[in-house]
């Protein structure tokens, strides 16, 4: 049987879905390949030296790796001409990127955490790229307005994850597939077909470190998880945890689990540490597709009206049992 690549899956859901345009397809293969070339530059590592600090801050304070930027202009660079975008929006720059007058201009909106959990880059551990993409009028002039659209809004979604294998995850509303880079071939191929998270798990994800700063509901269930076979959930559980949403999300999808990023004490005024654009919101989607749920504790994260564009989130998702148990102590706690 002849390999099915990402262009001949979505050649194929297209025929099937009249909804699904040709430019929404095309814009979800440049994405593809910048991630390509992003998967070839993280392999590179030192050899090039791309590895350490760039000696800039993004508009969250964070210091930049040098891959976090080069990262956010492959993908700025290979999307920009195409027709397919309105405008483009990053966790990396303070404002979005309006596709210059002398190209097209398309429907969409794309978004993007160009090089999720870049701290561990040196230290080579699994890293990827998350993406999100919303409609446009094609008429319109885009504002920064466009982009503060809630989560069940978006049209497509996906990660790329560079590991020991180079994956592209993907979701556009028709359930969650995986492609696997076949560097002969220099394709995305399908090998993940119809991914699912188990409803329920045995495995959690969190920073224990932050334990003594979590509200009440989170220490509530987390205890209970630790307390294992003797414990009220009268099982044990195993404690993951990468510090890369991306490679977290992925395990997840991969043997079920959760993962929690809840608000904390350490920042009261903020209601969490990632950002509901560009790594909540596209996560959720995918979550969703593959059976699972994804809260902020209290609601539904796709259901969440962003106010800015580098809004926060506190964040639950994964398996469904488990989301639903703990973001019942949170409506208890209240």
């Amino acid at each position: 049987m002849s390999k099915i690549t990402l262009t001949r899956y979505l050649i194929e859901h297209q025929r099937k879905n009249p909804q699904f345009t040709a430019n929404l397809r095309l814009l979800i293969e440049v994405v593809a390949r910048a991630s390509k070339a992003i998967s070839h530059a993280v392999n590179k590592g030192a050899l090039t030296d791309i590895l350490g600090e760039a000696g800039t801050g993004n508009v969250q304070g964070e210091a930049q790796k040098k891959l976090d930027v080069i990262a956010n202009e492959v993908l700025l660079e290979a999307n920009e001409w195409g027709g397919h975008l309105a405008a483009m929006a990053s966790e990396e720059m303070d404002h979005p990127y309006f596709i210059p007058n002398q190209y097209p201009r398309g429907g969409y909106l794309l978004l993007f955490d160009p090089l999720d959990g870049s701290s561990n880059i040196d230290v080579n551990v699994s890293i990827g790229t998350i993406f999100s993409v919303l409609p446009t009028p094609e008429d319109k002039i885009p504002t920064e307005t466009d982009f503060l659209q809630a989560g069940n809004k978006q049209v497509a979604a996906g990660y790329a994850i560079y590991g020991p294998q180079s994956l592209f995850v993907l979701t556009v509303g028709d359930g969650v597939h995986g492609f696997s880079l076949d560097r002969e071939l220099g394709s995305w191929v399908l090998t993940q077909p119809n991914m699912r998270i188990p409803e329920e798990t045995k495995e959690f994800a969190i920073n224990m470190s932050n334990q003594r700063h979590w509200a009440a509901p989170v220490t509530r269930y987390i205890n209970e998880l630790l307390a294992g076979s003797e414990g009220p959930r009268g099982r044990d559980f195993n404690m993951r945890w990468v510090a890369s949403m991306v490679a977290d999300v992925h395990r997840i999808l991969s043997r079920g689990g959760i993962f929690m990023y809840p608000w904390d004490k350490r920042e009261p005024n903020k209601p969490g540490k990632l950002r509901l654009m560009y790594e909540a919101n596209p996560m959720s989607f995918i979550v969703e597709q593959a059976g699972g749920k994804a809260t902020d504790g209290t609601r539904r994260i796709m259901d969440i009206q962003p106010e800015g564009l580098h809004q926060r989130v506190a964040v639950f998702l994964g398996s469904s049992q488990e989301v639903e148990r703990v973001t019942g102590y949170h409506a208890e706690a209240k």
